[in-house]
């Protein structure tokens, strides 16, 4: 037999595919699959059973049968690819700049930290949440409902890493408003209805009746969904701080176990630049590769506001018509930020002073008060899915007293490192970790929405590796 031959023949490809399809199910740990071995002898050896029905056995099929047998083919590989190999994603905004830039197109590899499985196995392919031409329509099915799963991946997630993610905050939208927080829109306006309150001299009530009222008022005007874990928003940020570090943030600079975070070649602040009295060169903030979306111009202070690099700040300091650049910085902590975490009185934190905070850890048993509440309480009720009360100061979790918990998951703190124009941890809090998707590898395109028809592929970025 020539090795031709041995390459076609039946056993041997009944042999290699098994071969395959037994380290599969190894690496699913679901012992119950090697059923499907019955189905790859058939299919190679005895042929009992026309498993492609829309063909019949014995004729040529027409060109549309391949066409349809191609679709099929294509459609299965590349869904078992983009669930367990690697997925495209795409930058929509400039939050990671210039690290990443909007309009990048990149993979993500999903072996890094290990494949994640569907909570929503029934969807329809290639579609996050909701159906192609549609805004409101979800793409899944609940009629099932599988547990958190992760399957042994090549490391887990490190300091440093742009790591793809479920946006934590996502599991309930206004489909109106999908690219907005739907918890921030309820402060924001609990927030509204107590200064009203105030400037009308009328009673005031508590924060959890202002947040009911907004709550029901959102429900009234807008449609609210919730959607599960894998079909919540994907969100794209470097993890700076891991399970079990304690973070701070001071006048900007990031803190991680008191040892200063360092600064990354593109990372940018956002920074105040004043002129005299000339506009800055559009031609040469494009060059400068400032995204035109984050730059705020106050003609009658000849002002700017944009975000800058360490290389760009040096630049831009040169310009004949620039008389003044400062660092911008949000340091008011007279009063509670509503935007920032932990959205209570006693944390007056800003995007620039945060913390300290320590980030919960699986099996990290951590003391509870009053005090601390508010930094774990999402994490203890929503993402752990615990019965969390409070009564006459005294914290109680499915009914039991308690003064201490122990956390069933770990968790991560992510930043963009576009500093000042990034929704990030500081603003929602801690992402678990059967929220994390998987680790941002490459480039393989990159489009600049705003480049003329020649320059509009930025060809110096495709094929490169992200760091």
């Amino acid at each position: 037999m020539s090795m031709k031959d041995f390459f076609r023949n039946r056993y041997f490809k009944f042999g290699l595919t098994a071969a395959i399809y037994i380290l599969w199910v190894i690496w699913l740990e679901e012992p119950w699959f090697l059923l499907g071995l019955a189905i790859i002898f058939d299919w190679f050896i005895t042929k009992r059973v026309n498993w492609t029905f829309w063909k019949k056995q014995g004729q040529k099929p027409s060109k549309l049968i391949e066409w349809v047998d191609a679709l099929i083919f294509a459609v299965i590989a590349a869904s078992l690819i983009r669930l367990f190999i690697i997925e495209a994603y795409t930058i929509p905004t400039s939050s990671m700049e210039k690290t990443l830039l909007a309009g990048d197109y990149l993979f993500v590899s999903k072996v890094s930290y290990g494949p994640k499985m569907p909570n929503t196995p029934l969807s329809f392919p290639f579609a996050h949440n909701t159906l192609p031409l549609t805004n409101k329509t979800k793409s899944y099915l609940e009629w099932v409902r599988w547990p958190y799963n992760r399957l042994d991946g090549l490391g887990k997630v490190e300091r440093n890493d742009i790591v793809v993610f479920n946006f934590p905050a996502g599991d309930t939208v206004i489909l109106q408003m999908q690219d907005k927080d739907y918890y921030s829109i309820v402060r924001q306006y609990a927030h509204e209805l107590k200064n009203r309150d105030i400037n009308n001299g009328r009673a005031i009530r508590s924060l959890g009746e202002y947040r009911s009222m907004a709550r029901n008022y959102i429900k009234d005007q807008y449609d609210v969904t919730t959607r599960p874990v894998d079909k919540r928003t994907n969100y794209i940020k470097r993890c700076v701080a891991l399970p079990g570090d304690s973070l701070k943030i001071n006048h900007g600079q990031v803190y991680i176990n008191g040892q200063e975070q360092q600064h990354f070649e593109k990372m940018q602040y956002n920074y105040y630049v004043k002129t005299n009295g000339t506009k800055i060169n559009s031609v040469l903030l494009d060059r400068m590769g400032i995204n035109r979306n984050d730059i705020s111009y106050i003609p009658s202070s000849s002002l700017y506001q944009m975000p800058l690099t360490e290389e760009n700040l040096q630049k831009i300091q040169n310009f004949s018509n620039v008389v003044n650049v400062r660092k911008y910085e949000n340091t008011s902590s007279q009063s509670v930020n509503h935007a920032i975490f932990p959205f209570d009185k006693d944390y007056r934190w800003t995007e620039d002073n945060f913390g300290p905070l320590y980030i919960p850890r699986e099996g990290e048993n951590v003391p509870l008060t009053l005090h601390n509440l508010p930094l774990y309480k999402r994490a203890i009720e929503t993402f752990e899915r615990n019965n969390l009360e409070v009564r006459d100061s005294t914290i109680y979790i499915n009914g039991e007293q308690a003064d201490r918990y122990t956390f069933e998951m770990d968790y991560y703190f992510m930043m963009g490192d576009n500093r000042h124009n990034s929704a990030d941890s500081r603003y929602w809090g801690f992402v678990p970790e059967n929220h994390v998707v998987g680790k941002a590898v490459f480039i393989w395109l990159s489009v600049d929405r705003y480049g003329s028809f020649v320059d509009r592929v930025r060809w110096d970025r495709l094929f490169t590796v992200i760091n």
